[in-house]
């Protein structure tokens, strides 16, 4: 099943042989409960239309992935998606309470419940968030809703370098402040965003620690914030609601357009926070080892990570080696230091040949065998997500 086609590790793609079942015409929300805080909704829905639709309650819907406004809650649920708010809301998972679902045979189930607890059985609506079309199409879905926050402050910090920047994580998280949103963004992605959007961000600093906080403590929370970063040195600002938005929407679009002219990898692995500054040092001296670009962004309130390396397409195919030998020490060293090949992306088709370094064999054949009970003929989304 295809939703609107966004994701980037190629869980959307179809095999030779398969047949696209397309649900972008399901784009019903079907009903919006203001004081149970929750919403059912049709796969097709895409993500910004649904928080526009509860907005008018006072509520939102807490994932929002870069792509909001064009991808779909189907496709959102069948990567577990991210976004910038996981850091205070958590990911999909965290706001998914039930599940319609057709399975291989046909049957249509329905899994979860409509309350915010519930523990009776399998916790089948978790198995099914994240299992990129390989369990059953999902027709139907109950999301938790939120509080839309009626207070918001967004500060730029300014550092020198990325690793000044990423111990700034840690301060805040030692601060014991809990921001909304915690991006950071590297001086070569400062630069491209410059380049652009005419922005000035370079200039400000080497690189950018960019801290949202809402609801009713907002204030406290940044002025907290404020403190702890200024200590290390950086430059923190307070950003008027107009610049915030569009500080916010620019690192939206920080992993850059294609260009014909380059091999590029956007990665997307996790690490614990307590790891981020030494994975970034490694970043940077495997980026020189490799004689590969890098620039670097993350969702840093969690530990993830989206390091793009690239070469140009003129270098020829030793170069394009590079980029992947590059790629493949970046996974393994977030291995290492206790993370993931996956943060919020999924496996897909591109990452299979990671999935072995992260999981078990013991772990993968119980998941090929999960995989044969829900579809014992392989027909759903063929060669993707598990190694089989």
């Amino acid at each position: 099943s295809r939703g609107a086609g966004s994701g980037v590790s190629g869980g959307a793609h179809a095999t030779p042989g398969s047949v696209v079942l397309s649900l972008e015409l399901m784009t019903r929300i079907v009903e919006v409960n203001p004081d149970d805080e929750t919403a059912v909704v049709e796969p097709g829905v895409i993500n910004a239309e649904l928080n526009a639709a509860v907005a008018e309650h006072g509520l939102m819907y807490a994932p929002d992935p870069a792509s909001y406004r064009w991808s779909t809650i189907g496709g959102n649920v069948a990567t577990n998606a991210g976004g910038l708010r996981c850091a205070k809301y958590g990911v999909t998972r965290d706001s998914v309470l039930a599940l319609d679902v057709v399975l291989a045979d046909g049957t249509l189930v329905s899994t979860g419940h409509r309350t915010f607890k519930g523990v009776a059985g399998y916790d089948l609506t978790a198995l099914m968030t994240g299992s990129e079309g390989t369990l059953g199409v999902i027709v139907g879905i109950t999301v938790r809703l939120r509080y839309l926050p009626r207070e918001v402050h967004t500060l730029a910090a300014f550092f020198d370098d990325f690793p000044q920047a990423a111990a700034g994580v840690l301060a805040i998280g030692r601060a014991r402040v809990q921001p909304a949103i915690l991006e950071l963004l590297d001086g070569c992605t400062l630069e491209a965003l410059d380049g652009a959007h005419g922005s000035d961000l370079r200039r400000r600093g080497g690189s950018l620690l960019l801290v949202r906080t809402d609801g009713y403590g907002a204030a406290a929370e940044a002025e907290a914030i404020r403190s702890a970063l200024a200590a290390l040195g950086a430059s923190v600002s307070d950003e008027g609601s107009e610049e915030a938005d569009r500080l916010v929407d620019l690192r939206r679009h920080s992993r850059g357009d294609e260009v014909d002219d380059l091999y590029r990898v956007g990665e997307d692995v996790a690490v614990p926070k307590s790891r981020l500054v030494h994975y970034v040092a490694d970043l940077e001296a495997m980026a020189v080892r490799h004689r590969v670009r890098l620039k670097v962004v993350a969702h840093a309130g969690d530990g993830n990570l989206h390091p793009t390396f690239w070469v140009e397409r003129s270098e020829g195919e030793q170069a394009r080696q590079r980029l992947e030998d590059a790629l493949d020490e970046s996974v393994r060293r977030a291995l290492d230091l206790g993370g993931t090949i996956t943060g919020e992306h999924g496996v897909g088709q591109y990452k299979r040949r990671w999935l072995a370094w992260e999981q078990s064999s013991e772990i993968l054949e119980l998941q090929a065998r999960i995989k044969q009970v829900f579809d014992p003929l392989g027909i759903l989304n063929p060669g993707k997500a598990i190694v089989s």
